[in-house]
């Protein structure tokens, strides 16, 4: 039972080892193919069911969305296209060799 316990133990460390993302940089693409800034990406707004937008990129292999907020860090609700819809050239800052079905 100790040797079952202990494997475990250190399959357990190894997963959370893996886990680990302290000091990464979350503003750059790390995939072996497109590597590069996401502020290279082209982004679209993307209206969720509540009215609200969200700044949307696809690189042909990633897919990235992050909350559009105002200075007080209010969500922003322009109205700029109805609830479910996304606007823009979102789709344009693909630069991957894989192509994007969708």
């Amino acid at each position: 039972m100790t040797f079952v316990k202990t494997v475990l133990l250190i399959a357990s460390l190894a997963a959370l080892a893996a886990c680990d993302t302290a000091g990464a940089d979350k503003s750059r693409d790390r995939q072996s193919i497109d590597r590069g800034d996401l502020a290279q990406l082209k982004w679209g707004v993307w209206v969720d069911p509540d009215g609200c937008d969200n700044w949307i990129a696809d690189d042909g292999l990633e897919g990235y969305l992050a909350r559009r907020l105002d200075r007080y860090g209010r969500p922003v609700c322009s109205g700029v296209a109805p609830p479910t819809v996304a606007t823009g050239d979102f789709k344009q800052g693909a630069t991957s060799i894989i192509g994007d079905p969708l």
